[in-house]
């Protein structure tokens, strides 16, 4: 569905992403692991025309950079780490937004499947309750939760998230994830994350791309990309030990 050859970006003489090449098919979910400054949201950015880059992306065969932004908004949703909401929207009107490449123009109604797509997606978050009231007053999990809904509405073939359980506590994190992954479990769909929780994306991932300074260290399925030796070389400790550690707090 979306294929990347070469990759690569540069601010100034510091490259940020060096070379990355990958394939995203249907019915994987890709995670991008590694430590921070390895690249990976540089890399989502590039993937979403949000930053300048060398090399060719394609979707479904035809170079990203010869689509429209309401085609591609049709096909490819996008959820970064941050959120600035400058207006007193109310997360409803937040949501909406995630239906405009399927109006007919700024000043036309809402398009026909858009009211029963945007209950879905507040519903789906755990936002209904919260629909009527201002973005301003949210926290930052509720925040998260309501831009997630404005990419569930927009009804894409792919997702693009940028660390989706930002901000978001255990029960939600757990929410997020298994719905996304029914989410994926519909045909003609696909999903590329960022996740820094190795538990998460071992957990949910089909797929996985190691990163560290700028390189694909790894990648492929997720068990051959996350071994002891890939990871104690990228993240320079015994990651499986510390895991191991870790949960013996909890016998």
């Amino acid at each position: 569905m979306l294929t990347a050859q070469g990759i690569t970006v540069r601010y100034g003489d510091k490259t940020v992403v060096d070379g990355v090449s990958f394939s995203l098919r249907e019915g994987e979910w890709l995670m991008l692991a590694g430590p921070n400054g390895a690249g990976k949201s540089t890399l989502v950015s590039a993937l979403s025309q949000g930053a300048a880059y060398a090399g060719k992306i394609e979707l479904d065969g035809r170079d990203l950079r010869a689509y429209k932004p309401s085609e591609l908004a049709r096909k490819v949703g996008v959820l970064s780490q941050g959120h600035e909401a400058g207006y007193a929207f109310t997360v409803e009107e937040i949501v909406s937004l995630g239906r405009y490449a399927y109006r007919g123009g700024f000043l036309s109604g809402r398009d026909k499947d858009g009211e029963k797509r945007i209950n879905q997606a507040l519903a789906d978050t755990g936002m209904d309750a919260m629909r009527k009231k201002s973005v301003l007053t949210l926290s930052g999990g509720e925040m998260q939760r309501a831009f997630l809904a404005q990419v569930f509405a927009q009804s894409p073939q792919i997702l693009l998230l940028d660390e989706p359980a930002n901000h978001l506590d255990l029960i939600y994190q757990k929410h997020i994830f298994s719905l996304i992954r029914d989410w994926l479990s519909l045909p003609g769909r696909a999903v590329l994350s960022v996740v820094h929780d190795l538990s998460l994306a071992k957990r949910y991932g089909t797929d996985a791309i190691l990163m560290s300074g700028g390189k694909a260290v790894a990648q492929g399925g997720i068990n051959a990309v996350f071994t002891p030796e890939n990871l104690d070389r990228v993240y320079g400790m015994d990651v499986y030990g510390w895991m191991r550690d870790s949960l013996k707090q909890w016998e």
